[in-house]
């Protein structure tokens, strides 16, 4: 199980201390999310912010575009050094070329889920994605409330891969605490994105920590 700490609960004055606190207390990979202010209402770090962060950790950079037309936002990604991102769904009439448009960069592509949206609208490009992000809240503000419906999403998800033999990793974010954890790896979920629960609290290690032992107990 991989847990990637959001940096959109951090301390923006401490950015690079912050995701130095979460490397060093066992965290793999780090989630970017990039908000536009028009596809989700709130507006968020780009590109930039990945770009100066690069030089300070070997972290998987994951990058969470919430943004419309997101074409637009991929060579800035790229060039800034990310690993992976993801788009929406819902963002683009166009999702086959944003996600190939990522592909051909030679980094990994992710498609992304907002609650209300089911898994059939993405499965004619699940054989192309390397991830697919499960949204289990809806998107936009950090600190919500799981949503337990999205739980079928990911069992879907889960044998659809198992069923034709693909490869991507599900991925869920919002609401992640060691009880949705647990019950979001049952589902199927191989990676856990949690903010405020991890940098709201003293010890991020610990918090860290006691996901990944959930997660294991379950």
């Amino acid at each position: 199980m991989k847990i990637a700490p959001s940096i959109l609960s951090a301390d923006f004055a401490e950015l690079k201390k912050e995701v130095k606190k979460v490397e060093q207390g066992g965290a793999k990979w780090i989630h970017v999310d990039t908000m536009d202010g028009h596809f989700v209402p709130n507006l968020t770090f780009g590109a930039n912010v990945v770009k100066a962060l690069r030089p300070h950790t070997d972290l998987l950079m994951d990058c969470h575009l919430m943004v419309e037309k997101p074409e637009e936002y991929i060579d800035s990604f790229y060039e800034a050094g990310a690993d992976l991102v993801t788009i929406h769904a819902e963002s683009t009439v166009h999702v086959h070329r944003a996600l190939q448009m990522i592909k051909n960069k030679g980094i990994k592509a992710g498609i992304a889920l907002n609650p209300a949206t089911p898994v059939s609208q993405v499965q004619a490009v699940l054989p192309m994605v390397d991830l697919v992000l499960v949204m289990t809240v809806n998107p936009g503000f950090g600190g919500q409330a799981f949503i337990p419906e999205t739980l079928d999403k990911i069992r879907q998800l889960d044998m659809l891969k198992k069923n034709e033999k693909l490869d991507y990793e599900i991925e869920v974010d919002g609401g992640i605490n060691p009880e949705t954890a647990a019950a979001c790896a049952e589902a199927g979920a191989t990676v856990m994105v949690a903010g405020s629960y991890i940098y709201n609290a003293e010890n991020a290690a610990s918090q860290i920590d006691s996901l990944q032992k959930a997660v294991n107990k379950g």
